[in-house]
């Protein structure tokens, strides 16, 4: 990996960037494809190896959290010295290929441990990204380019549902994790060669610090920025539903719902909806297709408005990259709320759409901010500090709370136990719209000019 604090040259055309884009997200598409797809396969994993809903979070949120968020800060600090595009190829091919020996795991152990190996890998794939493509786009075009970036979790995450439930359906869950990991290895080399290191700090002003410096530096950096920290543990409160909500309501659909799930077999080709399956496996790919539906709508839609309120607000008033999350969160709850005090999976599937957009809306504004109250030497760095808080925040707590709550409610409830568990974590939406509303007016003082 070549030092890169020197000038590269790299093409900086509108097709180029578009095309940079491009790989980084679909790169970043397999990141969550590779994360996400437990969440569908989750149903026939409990079935086969007799878990519970609190080992099935722990193998969705800690296995994969645990290195995920320790590892981001040391690989980034490497990013912010050396050759972005190699780190994030090695990273892409290490989880890959740990998502595919997830297939071959026999107990929970294995499986935990093969997780383990995918946090390791996709430790290297966010935050060298942020960084490249603040040095691809300028300053007023950044949140918007992080929003189309940020397409690749709607996307990934509902590809990791349909096309984990259409490999379980077809062939087994183990296959599943096969097949989407060696896709992942084999992408691997098409992004290496057609991606170039851009010059560091290319679009900030003259004289913007690009030499590298310490974890240390950086760290005592952010102590002087308090809106780092409202918007980090803000961003971390989101996520802690966010990726709860796609870990378990594949399974609150299969539970709650059943057989009343649409019949998507009479519209859709025989490869995407095998005939001849058996009920139970119906019923999960039926899951998979409604939540996937949602999940891509509602994220692209509330994605990319968050990045056009982030760029648009934002010219006039830096505050508004953290208000206009804010005020996204204060609205997920009711109607959140509404989607699952329903009993009708129509109006289930149109209430759930709004706040999936909502709870998404943040990624624009909130990242393009992150890439400002830094100098361009500490932007990797300071992205996977920020991970580092909100992922093992999020995915380490996010399903396990709501996986330890539905365990609770259980005696109680029985198998509508996890709706009422995902009602009560709507509180996590309450308290990242509050951090959020804190960390607006700090911003403007924040904000490296």
């Amino acid at each position: 990996m070549s030092d890169t604090t020197k000038p590269a040259s790299a093409p900086a055309g509108p097709a180029y960037r578009a095309y940079v884009l491009f790989l980084l997200i679909g790169v970043y598409i397999f990141n969550f494809v590779d994360r996400q797809i437990i969440g569908i396969l989750a149903v026939p994993i409990k079935e086969d190896m007799g878990l519970t809903d609190t080992q099935l979070s722990l193998m969705g949120g800690l296995a994969f959290a645990i290195f995920y968020s320790t590892l981001g800060v040391p690989i980034a600090w490497l990013s912010d010295r050396k050759n972005r595009t190699w780190i994030i190829t090695i990273a892409l091919v290490v989880w890959s290929l740990f998502t595919a020996i997830c297939g071959l795991a026999t107990n929970f152990w294995q499986l935990f441990l093969a997780r383990v190996g995918v946090g390791v890998g996709e430790a290297g794939g966010v935050a060298p990204s942020y960084s490249i493509i603040s040095d691809y786009f300028p300053p007023e075009k950044r949140a918007r380019a992080l929003a189309v970036y940020s397409f690749a979790i709607p996307i990934g995450s509902a590809l990791g549902i349909v096309l984990g439930g259409v490999l379980t359906s077809l062939l087994d869950w183990r296959w599943a994790f096969i097949i989407i990991g060696i896709a992942g290895v084999a992408f691997a080399p098409i992004f290496k060669l057609s991606l170039r290191e851009p010059e560091r700090g290319r679009f900030d002003p003259p004289g913007a610090d690009t030499k590298p410096v310490s974890i240390g530096a950086v760290f005592a950096k952010l102590t002087t920025k308090s809106s780092f920290w409202f918007l980090s543990f803000g961003a971390a409160f989101s996520s802690m539903m966010g990726y709860g909500l796609f870990f378990w309501i594949p399974a609150f659909l299969v539970r709650s719902f059943g057989a009343e799930l649409p019949d998507f077999m009479s519209f859709l080709p025989s490869v995407l909806f095998p005939a001849g399956i058996d009920e139970g496996r119906t019923v999960l790919l039926s899951a998979a297709y409604f939540y996937g539906v949602v999940v891509l709508v509602g994220g692209l839609i509330g994605i990319w408005l968050g990045g056009q309120l982030g760029d648009g607000l934002g010219k006039g008033d830096k505050a508004n990259y953290a208000r206009v999350p804010a005020i996204a969160f204060a609205f997920v709850v009711p109607f959140f709320g509404f989607a699952m005090w329903s009993g009708d999976l129509a109006v289930t599937f149109f209430a759930l759409l709004i706040p999936t957009a909502l709870g998404l809306a943040w990624l624009g504004p909130v990242l393009s901010a992150f890439q400002h109250i830094v100098p361009p030497n500490m932007r990797a760095t300071a992205s996977a500090m920020f991970l580092l808080i909100n992922n093992l925040l999020g995915l380490t707590f996010g399903n396990l709370s709501l996986g330890l709550l539905s365990d609770a409610l259980q005696p109680q409830f029985g198998d509508e136990s996890l709706r009422y568990a995902l009602l009560g974590g709507t509180v996590f939406y309450i308290a990242a719209s509050l951090l959020l509303f804190l960390a607006s007016p700090r911003l403007r003082k924040d904000w490296e000019q």
